[in-house]
C-alpha cells in the first residue's frame, strides 16, 4: 500500500517531529521486507538510558486493523533512578502520540484514495 514507503513514513516522522514533539529522541524509518520486494518501513524508536529496540508497526490485513508499537525483548535487566524513569514514562507518551499520529494519517491517505 502507498501509504507504507519509506518515503511517506518518513516525510509524516518528519511532520510528527516539527508540529508535536521536536524532542522525542532517536526516531528513524527502517526498511521493512515487503511482499514482492515492496518499498516498506518500519518506525523504529530508541529510548535514552534504555536499550530496548521500539518498533511502531502499520496494520497488514492478518494483523490488528491500527498501528502497533513492539517493545523487543531484552536479555538483561536494566536498573534505573526517578529521573530516567520519568525521562522514560514522557518518551513512551510521546510514542503513544506519534502512534495515534501514524494512524490520522494513515486513515486520512486512505479515505482520500477510496474517495478518488
Amino acid at each position: 500500500m502507498p501509504f507504507r514507503t519509506i518515503a511517506t513514513l518518513q516525510s509524516w516522522v518528519d511532520e510528527f517531529n516539527e508540529r508535536e514533539h521536536p524532542g522525542l529522541s532517536s526516531i528513524r524509518v527502517i526498511p521493512q521486507d515487503g511482499a514482492d520486494g515492496a518499498d516498506t518501513g518500519l518506525v523504529a524508536v530508541r529510548i535514552p538510558d534504555s536499550p530496548v529496540e521500539i518498533v511502531i508497526e502499520p496494520p497488514t490485513p492478518t494483523t490488528t486493523p491500527e498501528w502497533t508499537i513492539t517493545f523487543e525483548p531484552r536479555e538483561q535487566p536494566v536498573t534505573l533512578g526517578a529521573a530516567a524513569v520519568a525521562k522514560i514514562a514522557d518518551e513512551v507518551s510521546a510514542l503513544a502520540e506519534l502512534c495515534t499520529f501514524l494512524q490520522m494519517k494513515s486513515d486520512d491517505f486512505l479515505a482520500r484514495l477510496h474517495a478518488s
